[in-house]
């Protein structure tokens, strides 16, 4: 029985949310593996609209079973927000249809204020990351620096108190250096006790469960959150999230072993778009880049900042496929290209005067390279709600062929709209 990982193949928000809606209908499990609720997407289901940030896409689906993984760090506050929010909605969550690894980092408010007074501090200095304040980073850095406060550890109100008196050491030394109050003990243990009979249903052995629901047969969708460009050791560092968001983690954020993982989807955006600071280099500052703003709606899901907009980076996605083992693609927002006279590729790029095939490691070399374009012929004719091959104009055809040619994968579905229906499947990831 084949797994699906899906992972996004430039910098995020490459339409997730109508992919993994698609998937998850034919899933038994939908697993997240890495971030948290900085990042998300939104699913339309009979017209209703469910926006997601840190719960899985199967627990809008009757049936499914929603799993966080021990790779994702938990907003417990922003988790039960997210659960209350959906049960206005008529979403009935519980440990029936969702589970929360009992090895996974908490995020406290500390780690929001952290987030916050460094982000404030480096917009003074002109290094800002571009962060979504929402703490993440920070509780990263306590789950490396074994500090972290993690689920299990709000069951066991006697040894808690300790765990927090630890965590703070490092927080409060912190907070001096910011010129800060430092936080209560107090304050941490209130924020902890008053979430945590919310929290504690939802918290298995999921590695256990998940091994035991494979070897049964499940069919199992494993979520990515951001990009690969924003992976921690293979993105445009520093301007990238802080953990790793490559396929690969799909295992380590779950505690299933790599040869469990199967089809390796990559979402790709028929162009480029990047949220925050960092290297951009098809970035347009033209009307074509305000055109494809406005027509793809370009604002993030969870933050609603606006995305910057560029060509198709045909040597990122290169570069994403490889470090992915991205097996096929699902292209989305082919029909934003519509009515353009011509349409430009990155193939490439020149540093310092010589040509390049992949984007350099370094800052100071990406902020440096010039895209190298290949130019084609537009379309005239709408691809909104293209079924099958035979309703796309020659010219999106040869567009979308020219692509696959660049990134050395082939499409596996390709979106036509946001409705889940405009969708032409070429090869069902999920077929065994």
């Amino acid at each position: 029985m084949t797994n699906v990982v899906v992972v996004g193949s430039q910098w995020g928000d490459e339409g997730k949310g109508k992919i993994v809606d698609w998937l998850s209908e034919r899933a038994d499990i939908v697993v997240r593996y890495q971030g948290g609720h900085n990042a998300g997407h939104t699913l339309v289901i009979d017209g209703v609209s469910y926006k997601l940030s840190l719960l899985p896409s199967g627990v809008v689906r009757q049936g499914k079973m929603a799993v966080i993984g021990n790779g994702v760090v938990v907003d417990p506050h922003a988790l039960v927000a997210e659960i209350d929010k959906l049960a206005g909605q008529g979403v009935a969550i519980s440990p029936e249809n969702l589970k929360i690894a009992d090895n996974a980092t908490l995020i406290l408010s500390l780690h929001r204020e952290l987030d916050g007074m460094r982000e404030d501090a480096a917009s003074n200095s002109g290094t800002k990351i571009g962060t979504t304040r929402r703490g993440i980073g920070p509780a990263y850095e306590d789950k490396v620096g074994r500090r972290a406060i993690r689920v299990m550890d709000l069951v066991n109100l006697e040894t808690l108190p300790a765990k927090v008196d630890r965590l703070l050491t490092h927080h409060n030394a912190l907070r001096r250096g910011f010129g800060v109050a430092e936080i209560e003990h107090a304050t941490i243990m209130n924020e902890l006790t008053e979430v945590r009979e919310r929290v504690i249903p939802y918290m298995d052995t999921v590695w256990a469960y998940l091994d035991k629901n494979r070897r049964a047969g499940a069919r199992i969708l494993f979520e990515g959150a951001q990009g690969t460009l924003l992976d921690i050791d293979h993105g445009t560092y520093p301007f990238v999230t802080s953990s790793n968001t490559v396929a690969g983690q799909a295992a380590a954020g779950s505690g299933m072993g790599p040869g469990a993982l199967g089809y390796i989807l990559g979402i790709t955006k028929a162009y480029t778009t990047r949220v925050g600071e960092g290297p951009f280099p098809t970035e347009l500052h033209d009307e074509i880049g305000q055109f494809l703003g406005e027509r793809g709606r370009e604002f993030g899901t969870v933050t609603g900042r606006k995305r910057r907009c560029g060509w198709f980076d045909a040597a990122l996605v290169r570069q994403s496929v490889a470090t992915n083992g991205i097996t096929g693609i699902a292209l989305t927002k082919l029909d934003v290209l519509d009515g353009l006279d011509e349409i430009k590729i990155c193939v490439g790029y020149k540093l310092d005067g010589q040509e390049i095939e992949h984007l350099p490691a370094s800052q100071g070399a990406q902020a440096r390279v010039e895209p190298v374009y290949i130019t084609l012929e537009g379309w005239k004719d709408s691809t909104v709600g293209a079924r099958k091959w035979a309703d796309l104009p020659a010219q999106a055809i040869k567009y979308v062929r020219q692509i696959e040619e660049l990134i050395g994968a082939p499409v596996a579905l390709l979106s036509t709209s946001p409705e889940r229906e405009d969708t032409i499947l070429v090869t069902d990831p999920f077929e065994d």
